[in-house]
């Protein structure tokens, strides 16, 4: 502690805001629903300062002190990376019903269609953007904005402002990556199954009836196809977005 005028500065207390500012800062760049690029970075930086000061108490009690020059800025870059890599694990998780969307558009026929999203930073056609934006809605309704930054508070106490990353930390990601192809398979797979037994319906159909333009049918009866089962997504889409939360909160979790 020391005396500025008739004010008190507990330098542990600020270096711990600063620590914490740069980890939850790094999370809330890449971990959605936060990433949605149409939140300004102005208000994502306010964000992270008010959240670092909320959790400045519970960080600076694993800080046990002021820091040396040195091992604060390695401190700052091992906080940053932390922050990353919490960020890109929730991201991971999350892209499964991203990859699910891009499943079903390449079976419908939408990839003709595809746009880049600036705001959603997403390359895909219509199902893509719409599960997405869906999926980003349904964290911020559901509550499930504050569990994420629940379990990013809770990795300050199994990992303190001046740790680091366990040995095996990088090895999360690989599970991850599986697991998130998997997700995408489950959650796109009815559809798929339906669209690919259509193509298989319309291949017979061409064989006994030549003269058919099947080809013509089949844009019309797959988009008919996509509107009907997509609906049947979308009901079980809130527990689909709970489950990968679930799933999130495990994997911060086991990194920390």
């Amino acid at each position: 502690m020391t005396e500025l005028g008739s004010f008190g500065i507990d330098e542990a207390f600020v270096e711990a805001a600063m620590l914490a500012a740069v980890r939850i800062t790094a999370f809330l760049v890449l971990a959605p629903p936060f990433s949605f690029s149409g939140v300004p970075l102005r208000i994502k930086g306010m964000l992270a300062v008010a959240l670092s000061l909320l959790v400045a108490p519970r960080a600076a009690a694993g800080l046990g002190g002021s820091m040396e020059t040195g091992a604060f800025v390695v401190a700052l870059i091992s906080q940053l990376v932390i922050g990353a890599l919490l960020g890109f694990l929730v991201y991971l998780v999350f892209s499964a019903v991203q990859s699910a969307g891009s499943l079903i558009d390449l079976f419908a026929g939408f990839q003709m269609s595809q746009a880049f999203d600036p705001l959603m930073n997403v390359n895909g056609a219509q199902m893509t953007r719409l599960m997405q934006m869906v999926a980003l809605g349904l964290l911020f309704v559901s509550g499930g904005a504050e569990l994420v930054l629940g379990g990013l508070f809770r990795t300050f106490n199994a990992l303190p402002v001046t740790g680091f990353l366990a040995q095996d930390a990088g090895e999360r990601l690989l599970p991850g990556l599986g697991q998130m192809f998997v997700a995408a398979v489950q959650i796109a797979g009815p559809i798929v199954v339906v669209l690919f037994l259509a193509d298989v319906g319309l291949g017979v159909l061409t064989r006994v009836a030549p003269a058919l333009n099947a080809f013509s049918l089949g844009f019309v009866l797959k988009i008919l196809i996509t509107l009907l089962a997509g609906g049947a997504i979308f009901i079980a889409l809130p527990r689909i977005v709970g489950a990968l939360l679930e799933d999130a909160l495990r994997l911060m979790g086991s990194v920390s």
